[in-house]
């Protein structure tokens, strides 16, 4: 590669010396060539200097005749020279007039003729050399005109700049020489000056094409056409301006009328307050009328009694005063009648509120009595009446002792009221009438005496409940439902019912799953019994009261009500009130009341009137999918979504703000990498929250393929085709389709949309980010599944191998979509890198994967791990990418069988590079086995690898030992880990030794003991002498014990493995601190102070010294000058303090403390970077 840039940029350095008529420094730079051995390289320079037409033979010949001149002669022809040099000056100064009229001209004819510029379309990926270079060069010669000043002086500065570092020193003299109108050794500060410039050139030309000219070019052109379009934009302003402002005059004329109606509006309002006060006032008057009415009965009671007493009376008197009774009737009518005509003054109020409705109905029914029928017909059906009505008029006439009924004199009055006939209000059956007294459409009898008694009772019912409620047990007060609904129900005051709708709300304070059902049952009874008006205002008014209460529970009862009542109301408050309040209650912090509001909504949706709401509410959807809590999501994705579409019946909408949703964001997301043009600049870090969406979002995709799938079906434009197959895309359908005859957008859109989408996410995700990807490969495979093979095969399958670069076949695609299915193929190298890393993965697991392509998935694993290897020198971080490729479908077990087939043709190959591929792929996809597979398959394999006579495929092989050692426990494997880097040891090389301790301080913390036992016993290699010169090699062995060391110390290990192993290595590390980092060397010294005990015995010494003075001395002592912190070492301490206690002195030392924790050790292991005191020495006394 360096041969051929070389070649390349002495041809443009030839190139231009030739064009510029440098003819001496090209001469010179002919014979440096020529001494170099490159014939090859001066080939057009020695076409050029052999030309007869640029040097005739006769000047030759003559040249070769000259003998060497004595001075004398060399004078006269100097002096001859010059003379001819000024002529040659005055002849020059006229030919370049002549050239210079001559560019003009030929410029222009280029610009006449711009089909030249697109004639040259040099394609720069070619391998670079003379030929492409001159082919470029003769393709846009016409484009760029004659050279300018600057353009001649930056090309002077990198020609003589190239042959200088070059080596052509002479050529650059003479070129120096030649150039006479510049200082070359002073480049001025121009975009063009930068280091080794030629080759900057050289790369800036071969990565350029003749398409960008085109652009730009065209983007001259379009700049042109903006520019005109910007005119005619601003005359277009300017009569947008003008309707502007007649627009405002509109809208201010507008605004007035607005404001006029507003003031009609206040004005009728205040008259509907002024109707409701005067039904009010009625309603005081309907009242007092049903006192009379009431004294009317009792004085016609007093007189049957008293008929009764005087039996004996004459008829003359009976007659009178029967005439009497009649008089006063008559005068109550005249009453009722004056009542009926003021209440139908304000029908509209009265039409308004139910209520009014039900207070003006009882007016309708008074008492007559009948004229043919003698009133008391005998005296004992006088006696009848009197025991039948007095006594239960005598039990309501006694509120005070209400409160001490029983519970069951309650119920007796409620069930009386229940079976009392509901006439006045609903059905209009009239009882049986009573022997004397008739009742009609507008008077009532005995039973109206027993309602007007019912509503005394509910109004004494009303007045007791909120007494009674908080003095029963929370428990219980359930019980108390059927009264509160029954005065509710029944009470004619608006205000005393919306106080016991208000109770009934209120009834329990934290209501659980059962008592809230209770309740939603009573208001459910409720409302089909009070009618639509008075659900709205007096039931729905409480729900909303209810909605910002500070007990969840609470709140879980509005979003109840909401599904449920909503039967109960008008379609127009459903769809704009309740959905308010749902949509109030999605945004509820408990989990619990947005899972509520998500079911309740998935209910009310088949309720509303028209689907005017629907983007509202998919917005809702969406929010609710995307909710933190996994409870909402799963009721959701299981309810609500089916609901949706259902309801709005537009899945092609769903479908496209779904996938927008999950491209935003990703793209919201800053990328791995700031700088431009690299691959982590399209890789994203994702949070919690985006990743969490991301995947819910993609479970939402999943379920709603069936939807899909039965969509496309549905729209198929071959009807009979796909019958005949069972409703599968077969090979004959699809045949059909590609025909492009018909649109079928339910179908495409899978292929077209779908897919590009999904890709375009892929390439915004790290590799590391595998459920996301995990969730992807379930859903082509659910396609696949559901689609069918023959859609696996010619549709899934060409549109991820274009995006991943690859050839296709597109037989059945129309020709409408091979542009935007070809438009998927990576265009760049970075592009290529991206899909192969994002991409690939999602090939081989989600379309390759399925069980029906298992022999394909095999010949293209062994087309990327083998044959590609084979056929071309393929870079590492391409067969990186691919390895990670392969560890992503590792993931699914099925596929492990096949992986190791190939993997054995790798690891049994000749090449050594293929066997280094097949250690780093056992390495990263030792995670995805289990034990039985890594000791049958990887661990033989590393062990073939490892006995390898080549050193880097044993060196590679190591760090895989290292990976098994971290995920397995098993003492078999264990052992034979063991006996293969034994084998590594006895070799003796550096190399090996760092290698094996790095593998397998990685493995400290997950491994067995016999394991950490083992790396102990390598700590004997601490103690071999070093080369003393080479310090490299001495840091990198120190680096490698010292991260083992810390590892190691974070972990629990015996008195006997610390005083043998642990800290001799410590101090034979500390015996060379020029190898040390002081990071590790001040771990190092903790860590050997704590294992040995000295530090702990000094801590022990200070506090004690210090219990008796206070905990301040004792703190000052611990941290200051002279502390055990605060001291700071001057010295290095001697190998003599640093050296492991004797066992008689380890014997003596005090246990170790409890503080010493696997914790702290791991903390210390973790931080001690972050350290930066040292401990005295034990034999230090604090003072």
């Amino acid at each position: 590669m360096m041969d051929v840039e070389r070649s390349s940029l002495c041809n443009c350095v030839v190139n231009f010396l030739l064009e510029e008529n440098y003819v001496l420094t090209a001469f010179e730079l002919l014979h440096e060539l020529l001494d170099d051995g490159r014939d090859h390289h001066a080939i057009r320079l020695k076409e050029f200097f052999s030309d007869p037409s640029n040097f005739p033979p006769d000047q030759i010949s003559r040249l070769n005749s000259l003998r060497v001149a004595d001075p004398q002669s060399l004078l006269e022809e100097k002096e001859a020279t010059q003379e001819k040099l000024a002529l040659s000056e005055y002849e020059l100064r006229l030919a370049q007039e002549d050239i210079s009229k001559l560019k003009s001209e030929l410029q222009k004819r280029v610009e006449l003729s711009p089909t030249q510029l697109t004639e040259s379309t040099p394609d720069a990926a070619g391998s670079p050399g003379s030929d492409l270079l001159k082919r470029k060069k003769d393709g846009s010669s016409f484009d760029l005109g004659p050279l300018n000043n600057n353009e001649r002086r930056d090309l002077n500065c990198a020609v003589q700049e190239y042959l200088r570092l070059a080596g052509y020193r002479l050529t650059a003299m003479t070129f120096y020489e030649e150039v006479t109108d510049q200082n070359l050794d002073v480049w001025q500060n121009t975009p063009a000056s930068v280091p080794d410039a030629l080759r900057h050139y050289y790369y800036q030309y071969l990565s350029s094409t003749s398409e960008a000219a085109k652009e730009k070019v065209a983007m001259i052109r379009e700049n042109e056409s903006l520019l005109k379009s910007s005119e005619i934009l601003n005359e277009e302003k300017g009569r947008l301006l003008k309707n502007k402002e007649l627009a405002d005059n509109q809208i201010s004329g507008l605004t007035k009328s607005l404001e006029t109606f507003q003031k009609d509006v206040k004005d009728k309002e205040n008259q509907i307050k002024r109707l409701k006060q005067s039904l009010e006032h009625q309603r005081k008057e309907l009242n007092d009328c049903r006192s009379e009415i009431t004294s009317l009965k009792m004085h016609i009671e007093g007189y049957r009694s008293g008929r009764n007493v005087m039996a004996s009376d004459t008829d003359t008197a009976e007659t009178q005063s029967i005439e009497k009774c009649k008089e006063e009737i008559k005068i109550l009518h005249l009453e009722i009648e004056k009542l009926k005509a003021k209440s139908t003054t304000s029908p509209e109020s009265v039409e308004r509120t139910d209520s009014g409705k039900e207070s003006v109905q009882p007016e309708e029914k008074v008492v007559e009595i009948d004229e043919e029928t003698p009133l008391i017909s005998h005296p004992t059906d006088a006696e009848s009446v009197k025991q039948d009505v007095p006594p239960l008029v005598g039990d309501m006439t006694k509120p005070e002792g209400f409160p001490q009924d029983s519970t069951g004199s309650f119920t007796d009055k409620v069930n009386t009221i229940d079976e009392s006939p509901r006439v006045s209000e609903q059905n209009g059956d009239v009882p049986s009438p009573a022997p004397g007294i008739s009742v009609k459409s507008d008077n009532l009898g005995c039973d109206g005496s027993l309602e007007n008694t019912g509503s005394e009772t509910i109004q004494i019912l009303a007045d007791a409940l909120p007494k009674i409620v908080p003095y029963v047990l929370i428990n219980h007060r359930e019980e108390l439902l059927p009264l509160m609904m029954c005065a509710i129900e029944r009470h004619p005051d608006g205000s005393t019912r919306d106080s016991l709708t208000h109770t009934l709300f209120n009834l329990i304070k934290r209501p659980d799953e059962q008592q809230r059902q209770i309740i939603m049952d009573a208001c459910i009874s409720l409302a089909k019994n009070v009618g639509q008006m008075r659900t709205e205002t007096e039931l729905l008014p409480q729900c909303w009261e209810q909605i910002n209460h500070m007990y969840e529970e609470r709140r879980l009862l509005v979003a109840q009500s909401c599904g449920q009542i909503a039967e109960f109301v008008r379609p127009e408050i459903r769809d704009s009130l309740i959905l308010s309040i749902v949509q109030q209650l999605i945004e509820d912090a408990a989990s619990v009341v947005r899972d509520a509001a998500a079911h309740n909504l998935a209910l009310l949706l088949p309720l509303f009137p028209n689907a005017d709401k629907y983007f509202k509410v998919e917005e809702l959807v969406f929010q609710l999918v995307c909710d933190p809590s996994g409870v909402v999501v799963e009721t959701t994705l299981r309810e609500l979504v089916p609901a949706v579409i259902k309801w709005g019946n537009n899945l092609e909408h769903v479908l496209k703000v779904l996938l927008s949703h999950a491209l935003s964001c990703a793209q919201r997301c800053p990328p791995i990498s700031g700088v431009e043009g690299s691959l982590e600049s399209h890789l994203r870090v994702l949070g919690e929250r985006e990743r969490w969406n991301l995947d819910v979002l993609l479970r939402m995709l999943i379920e709603l393929l069936p939807l899909i799938r039965q969509k496309a079906t549905d729209t198929c434009p071959f009807p009979p085709v796909l019958e005949s197959n069972d409703n599968t895309f077969s090979d004959a359908l699809l045949d059909l389709y590609a025909g492009g005859h018909v649109e079928w957008p339910a179908f495409e859109w899978m292929h077209v949309d779908c897919f590009s989408d999904l890709i375009n996410l892929s390439c915004m995700l790290h590799r590391k980010e595998d459920n996301l990807r995990n969730r992807i490969t379930k859903f082509l495979l659910a396609v696949g599944q559901s689609y069918g093979d023959s859609y696996r095969v010619h549709i899934m399958l060409p549109v991820f191998l274009v995006a991943v670069g690859d050839d296709a076949d597109f037989t059945f695609f129309p020709s409408a979509i091979h542009s935007r299915i070809k438009g998927l193929r990576p265009k760049s190298v970075v592009a290529t890198r991206l899909a192969t890393t994002c991409v690939l993965p999602l090939l081989l697991a989600g379309i390759l994967g399925s069980p029906s392509k298992r022999d394909q998935l095999e010949d293209y694993l062994r087309k990327l791990l083998v044959d590609n290897h084979l056929n071309e020198n393929q870079s590492t971080r391409r067969y990186a990418d691919v390895i990670d490729a392969v560890r992503f479908l590792c993931s699914f077990e099925q596929h492990h069988g096949m992986i190791f087939n190939i993997l054995w043709e790798m690891v049994v190959s000749s090449s050594m590079d293929m066997k280094i591929n097949a250690a780093n792929l056992l390495k990263v996809i030792v995670p995805y086995v289990d034990t039985k597979v890594a000791s049958t398959h990887v661990v033989p394999a590393l062990v073939t690898l490892g006995s390898d006579p080549n050193l880097k495929v044993k060196y590679v092989s190591i760090e895989s030992f290292g990976a098994v050692a971290q995920h397995f426990k098993n003492d078999v494997i264990v052992d034979k880990i063991r006996v293969q880097m034994d084998a590594f040891l006895d070799d003796g090389s550096h190399e090996a030794t760092i290698a094996v301790v790095r593998a397998l301080s990685v493995a400290v913390p997950h491994t067995t003991e016999r394991l950490r036992d083992y790396i102990l016993k390598i700590f004997h290699f601490s103690a071999v002498p070093t080369s003393p010169g080479d310090i490299t090699r001495r840091g990198e062995r120190a680096n490698a014990f010292c991260e083992a060391i810390r590892a190691l110390d974070a972990t629990d290990l015996s008195v006997n493995s610390v005083r043998e192993y642990l800290l001799p290595t410590i101090q034979n590390m500390l015996k060379d601190p020029e190898a040390l980092d002081p990071a590790h060397k001040e771990a190092l010294e903790i860590i050997m102070k704590e294992r040995s005990g000295g530090t702990l015995d000094t801590i022990s010494k200070v506090m004690g010294a210090h219990l008796g003075t206070g905990i301040a001395s004792s703190v000052t002592s611990f941290f200051g000058e002279s502390g055990l912190l605060g001291k700071k070492e001057t010295a290095e301490s001697s190998p003599q303090q640093s050296a492991p206690p004797s066992p008689n002195a380890a014997a003596t030392l005090p246990p170790q403390p409890a503080e010493d924790t696997r914790f702290m050790r791991i903390m210390r292991g973790n931080f001690t970077d972050m350290l930066r005191g040292k401990g005295k020495n034990p034999d230090e006394a604090p003072h």
